[in-house]
């Protein structure tokens, strides 16, 4: 495997100094980086770069098997390395539906193949995604794949009973459910944030109390049962407080953010582009800014993309045609940079960052080797990001298969330089590097 002799990078933001990469581990640091490096080494100029540990993404959909028009674990893995990520989990609603130890399986030995990131499935909770029949929960956690995060996201497991008992058979294997919270009764039809601006659009709304029900209930059941249950995709300033309560209560409960629900609107939707159609809604300033301070706060543990890929045809339509969903592995870090660096939030620095996106990410998932500090003998999964780079969001020249970027046109802050997957380089200077199956394990 190729030695890489980084210099002068500053890890999570700190003070400048080498690391060596050799043998899928970072063989040393500071001073004697240099000298330990062999002759064959790869120099690789990382000054004025910030080193953080590989990102992991807790909230992705590859599509593959049965939407390849859409997205394949290949390409959406190759965007996840370019945005900086070393693992993602991948969400269950496939086609088939990731419910059995077989299709899990499928999925993460793609996600090998294709070498960009370690793809930790994501298995359903119930059969089909039905809502009422428990998944094969025990046989995919004892599968090769080890899946610890089971999902029907996309759909909420709306019965008490069955989120009770999904609950407490993933107790057993240090598992975790993490709930859609969106109670369906009350968004039939919905296509946006119920407000002002759903009622001046003339569009059906999808009120807050849709979500902040389904996460009372859950961290309620989740105490009873001494369970741990994770909430995708908090979007409304309600919700902030509900987690926050129990966690002050001492419930096991985590909480994530997307990069769109931290920095956009329902003003978006005034132009009636589908492009910012996304499941939960974009909520009103008032709730961007909850989200904000919760993340900086830990209220929120984790940033996940929801990188949600679709054909050009479901969102290149009428407003309500189109499919709910956006883009993100490629631009995750740099909006939420842009969002959160700002000084506005209170002391929020690259360490934060490495918190929200890296090391919580990691323990959620119960991934042992992501997440891990910039230290000797940690596994080398590594990302450099530019924090002076601006550079403006192409969907033509991003590597996911599809174009549903809400971000298009945007100049954003900061841009990965390289990334690296146990000590092998998977983005350099900004560009993809196909994996060598002869260097390969």
């Amino acid at each position: 495997m190729t030695e890489y002799l980084v210099r002068g990078a500053a890890p999570l933001g700190g003070a400048a100094t080498d690391l060596l990469l050799a043998d899928g581990v970072i063989r040393a640091l500071g001073a004697g980086a240099r000298s330990a490096a062999g002759r064959g080494a790869v120099v690789v100029d990382a000054e004025g770069l910030v080193a953080l540990p590989g990102l992991v993404d807790t909230h992705t959909h590859l599509r593959e098997p049965g939407r390849e028009d859409a997205e394949t674990v290949y390409s959406g893995t190759k965007a996840a390395a370019l945005g900086g990520y070393t693992a993602v989990h991948a969400m269950a609603n496939t086609m088939p539906v990731a419910d059995t130890a077989g299709v899990v399986e499928q999925v993460w030995r793609l996600g090998r193949d294709a070498g960009w990131v370690d793809v930790h499935p994501v298995g359903a909770v119930t059969v089909g995604l039905d809502g009422t029949r428990l998944a094969e929960l025990g046989a995919m956690a004892a599968s090769a794949a080890r899946v610890r995060v089971f999902s029907d996201d996309g759909k909420c497991v709306a019965d008490p009973g069955v989120m009770r008992r999904a609950l407490e058979y993933v107790k057993a294997f240090d598992g975790v459910i993490a709930q859609h919270a969106q109670e369906p009764r009350l968004t039939e039809g919905s296509q946006m944030h119920e407000g002002v601006v759903s009622a001046q659009l003339g569009l059906a709304g999808w009120p807050a109390v849709a979500e902040e029900a389904i996460i009372a209930r859950d961290v309620l059941l989740a105490e009873h049962v001494g369970s741990r249950v994770h909430v995708l995709h908090v979007s409304t300033a309600g919700s902030v407080e509900i987690v926050r309560w129990a966690k002050a209560r001492g419930i096991a409960v985590t909480a994530e953010a997307t990069p769109h629900h931290l920095s956009l609107t329902d003003e978006s939707a005034r132009g009636y582009d589908p492009r910012f159609k996304v499941n939960p809604p974009l909520r009103t300033a008032e709730d961007v800014e909850a989200l904000r301070r919760a993340l900086a706060d830990g209220t929120i543990d984790v940033v996940g993309t929801d990188h949600a890929p679709h054909p050009r045809e479901d969102k290149d339509c009428e407003w309500a045609a189109a499919a709910f969903g956006m883009t993100g592995l490629e631009t995750a870090l740099s909006v939420v940079g842009g969002v959160m660096l700002s000084g506005e939030y209170g002391p929020f620095d690259w360490s934060d960052m490495a918190r929200v996106f890296s090391f919580a990410p990691a323990r959620l998932g119960r991934v042992a080797d992501q997440g891990r500090p910039i230290a000797v003998g940690e596994p080398a999964n590594l990302t450099l990001v530019d924090p002076a780079a601006r550079w403006t969001v192409r969907p033509e020249e991003q590597a996911t298969a599809s174009e549903n970027t809400p971000f298009v046109g945007r100049e954003l802050t900061s841009r990965v330089v390289a990334t690296f997957l146990r000590g092998r380089a998977t983005v350099l200077d900004g560009m993809a590097v196909p994996l060598d199956p002869a260097a390969h394990r």
